[in-house]
């Protein structure tokens, strides 16, 4: 395997991670700011030997995804936030019929149409299903070009060990943003063998893929086995980064690009010699609930969102109690800065 270092975006780092992980059908599309990863798909995935399919709609897009998944195929598509609600059916559907997918959202202001600046006003939809039923997402958020790419290839791994549609989660930053990405280019990964893909049926009994319950007690019977599987994945796949959390008198808590302006409030405040850490949640479901256990009484912890408070509330709940959450946001294309977090968090000390 070649390993190479070359510049390039966020959207386009999701799409050669998607084709490097064995992906082997996309459809989507247009709309900014993920258009990158659209056009770099339509150039490589024929390539590579996959299909890519600009869809007529978001609507069309997403059913796609689910006919090829169901047929076996390591299936993707991608959009940003109005776009993902226009999805939101399917997602359900195909989460609903246990089907592998990964979907990408990069995330722009709202709600409606908003505009195309970054936000992160998407993580209620994304963490709590955003469709109808009893149903989660995986939720990976990278935070850096090089996790972009990396993700998406675990994010692809998921899927099909756990048979769960598993979301990538960026904003306008990070799709747009150029940085050196360290790319291992060799055998593209095969999709793995799927023994209850609708393949056709000589020789063995049919598969049947659906989300049509109508026996009395059968849906029941069938969410609670989707459940069972949301346990194991809550159990093993939780993902976090520490930082000086041991001596740490508040904790500020983001995720993605906004974690990379935290990070550097931290570091000024650090230098300023003030006790200060940093918990970055990668994964956002399941969420890392164990980065929250007590370490001191004393201390106090600072959430910090491009939203108006989303993930500030499984922050409580991860807490629970324990110690003082307080939070710092701002939406609609407003970046929350490296001075609002010193200021606030001197506020705290």
């Amino acid at each position: 395997m070649v390993k190479k270092r070359i510049l390039i975006s966020g959207n386009e780092a999701i799409a050669e991670g998607a084709i490097q992980a064995g992906c082997n059908f996309y459809a989507g599309y247009p709309i900014t700011p993920q258009n990158e990863l659209i056009a770099y798909m339509a150039k490589y995935m024929p390539l590579s030997g996959g299909v890519f399919i600009q869809a007529e709609s978001e609507l069309a897009a997403i059913n796609m995804v689910y006919g090829a998944s169901a047929a076996g195929a390591r299936a993707m598509t991608s959009s940003s936030s109005p776009g993902i609600s226009l999805k939101q059916e399917g997602i359900s559907y195909i989460s609903g019929s246990q089907l592998p997918a990964v979907i990408v959202n990069i995330m722009r202001g709202g709600p409606g149409l908003g505009n195309i600046a970054p936000a992160q006003s998407d993580y209620f939809q994304a963490t709590r299903g955003g469709g109808h039923g009893d149903y989660h997402l995986i939720v990976l958020a990278p935070a850096s070009v090089q996790e972009a790419y990396d993700l998406t290839q675990t994010g692809f791994y998921l899927a099909d060990k756990y048979r769960i549609a598993v979301m990538i989660l960026g904003d306008g930053i990070l799709g747009q943003m150029m940085e050196p990405l360290k790319l291992s280019v060799g055998k593209i990964k095969a999709p793995i063998l799927k023994p209850w893909a609708l393949t056709g049926c000589k020789g063995r009994k049919p598969n049947i893929v659906k989300s049509f319950f109508l026996r009395e007690g059968d849906l029941e019977k069938f969410n609670l086995k989707l459940q069972k599987n949301y346990e194991i994945i809550r159990k093993k796949e939780a993902r976090y980064e520490g930082l000086l959390l041991d001596d740490a008198k508040v904790i500020l808590v983001a995720y993605g690009t906004m974690a990379r302006i935290a990070k550097s409030a931290l570091n000024k405040l650090r230098l300023a010699g003030k006790k200060v850490g940093l918990i970055r949640p990668i994964s956002l479901w399941p969420f890392p609930e164990k980065a929250f256990q007590p370490i001191n009484k004393k201390v106090k912890y600072l959430v910090v969102e491009m939203s108006y408070g989303q993930m500030v509330e499984d922050v409580r709940l991860a807490v629970n109690g324990y110690a003082q959450v307080d939070f710092l946001g701002r939406s609609g294309g407003g970046i929350p800065s490296e001075d609002e977090i010193i200021t606030r968090v001197d506020k705290l000390i």
